[in-house]
């Protein structure tokens, strides 16, 4: 199966009323840990790089460890996603690289530099076949070189938004964060904001920052010579809750790295003998199976992976008008 357009895996979502959870890749290790859980749960998926990601590997790396992805997983629908584009040459790069969805993040502009930021890249992207995730309001915390205050997304504006850009999915901010620290305390989200939302944009809706930073995975760490402290992320009934009225897709990060760190920092400390880089990131990518499994289960798309045929994109240029 060739990796699909987003358009098509969050619409299939919204016909089975499930979530498709969005992880975030930056090595070998994470995607063959995400592939595992896909495989084993028949589960669709969204790979997504960001920005630092595509940095880290020099661009041309991911694009083949995640073709090597999807030729051993044949049966499995798989999204590649560019994750915070910034500007239409991020955009542009990432399509030259193959994927099949970007998202343009130009939330921290005025709401009209925003549509028009928008839908430069929603005009140059279809033109390909790729799909386009939009953003209006703003995250709060840092995560790589992401960051920003919380602005919760006004549904008035994202009626307005969506209809002049164009977008196929919005993401929104109801109060999520990027990073591990995304409280101070109990979490507290506008989840009647979705529905409101939903009802007047017509189209998937997307949660960043819904990592739920499990305190087992905190422990492991801090047990094992880390120091992550008072940090609290995204309950798993409020992401369902989410589910439930619009938000088909979920981006998950901080629980890979998370869960990466503890088995590493556990393998070494228990035997510091250790310096064969196969001997901890083996663990380390299990690891990453186990969260995103869960995930799967979570998000209710485990199951789901042989509902429909693929489409590609120049199934979607039809959809676009693309002459």
């Amino acid at each position: 199966m060739p990796l699909i357009p987003l358009y098509q895996c969050l619409k299939e979502a919204e016909k089975g009323g499930y979530g498709v959870g969005a992880f975030n890749v930056n090595n070998m290790e994470q995607i063959q840990g995400i592939m595992k859980a896909a495989r084993e749960l028949n589960s669709p998926v969204i790979l997504q790089a960001s920005r630092g990601a595509l940095k880290y590997t020099d661009m041309v790396y991911l694009k083949y460890l995640v073709q090597a992805a999807v030729e051993q997983n044949p049966d499995i629908p798989v999204v590649l996603h560019l994750d915070h584009g910034d500007s239409l040459e991020t955009v542009k790069k990432a399509i030259e690289l193959g994927f099949t969805s970007v998202m343009i993040d130009a939330s921290h502009h005025d709401f009209e530099t925003n549509v028009r930021i928008s839908r430069e890249v929603v005009e140059y992207a279809h033109q390909f076949g790729v799909s386009v995730e939009a953003e209006l309001g703003t995250l709060g915390g840092i995560e790589e070189d992401v960051a920003g205050e919380v602005q919760l997304t006004d549904p008035d504006q994202a009626e307005e938004f969506v209809e002049r850009v164009g977008c196929d999915a919005l993401a929104v901010a109801i109060g999520t964060s990027h990073g591990a620290y995304k409280f101070r305390g109990e979490p507290k989200l506008a989840l009647d904001l979705i529905s409101e939302i939903y009802s007047r944009v017509k189209i998937p809706l997307v949660m960043h920052g819904s990592s739920s930073v499990p305190k087992e995975l905190v422990e492991t760490i801090n047990t094992y010579g880390g120091s992550i402290q008072d940090s609290y992320g995204v309950p798993i009934e409020s992401i369902q809750h989410g589910i439930k009225n619009g938000v088909r897709k979920i981006n998950v990060d901080t629980d890979l790295r998370l869960a990466m760190t503890g088995a590493v920092r556990k393998t070494l400390f228990e035997d510091p003998s250790k310096f064969d880089p196969r001997d901890y990131l083996g663990p380390a990518r299990e690891a990453v199976y186990q969260v995103v499994a869960q995930r799967m289960k979570d998000f209710g798309s485990a199951g789901h992976g042989g509902d429909y045929e693929p489409m590609t994109l120049e199934d979607m240029k039809e959809i676009y008008g693309v002459k």
